[in-house]
């Protein structure tokens, strides 16, 4: 019986642990947003006033789940002038074909509606930082 509460106790515990959010009242410096749809893609990305890196990726890809904080960081440091669309090639087929990408993790810069620059491959961050660094410079 004792045995019996003590079990129900705990996993009681650990339904209020799982419920309970962290959230920071902190101001957002950068824009980081996953493409929920070609519309969506359309609004944010291609009508953007600020330049957008595209990150074609994939859940299964390694090399993309490598990526993933490195330029959200970089995208981070560059205090909003510059924003970050996700873009899950399994989701959204008809977008990665519609930009040519092969091979995943893919890179794209896109200003005014255009793409810009194109990166492909795992890079390292100070690759990243200055190529995400040299379109914010083109865009001013």
């Amino acid at each position: 019986m004792q045995r019996q509460i003590v079990n129900l106790l705990s996993n009681a515990t650990r339904q209020v642990r799982c419920q309970q959010r962290a959230f920071s009242v902190s101001s957002q410096r950068w824009e980081i947003f996953k493409v929920q749809s070609p519309e969506d893609f359309e609004n944010k990305v291609k009508k953007s006033q600020t330049p957008v890196v595209v990150d074609f990726f994939a859940t299964w890809c390694n090399p993309c789940k490598m990526l993933t904080p490195r330029i959200e960081s970089i995208v981070g440091e560059q205090a909003g002038s510059i924003k970050l669309a996700k873009v899950d090639i399994d989701e959204h087929t008809d977008l990665a074909l519609d930009y040519d990408v092969a091979a995943v993790p893919v890179l794209v810069i896109m200003q005014n509606g255009k793409e810009v620059q194109r990166m492909v491959g795992l890079q390292d961050e100070d690759k990243i930082r200055a190529w995400v660094a040299t379109a914010v410079k083109n865009a001013k």
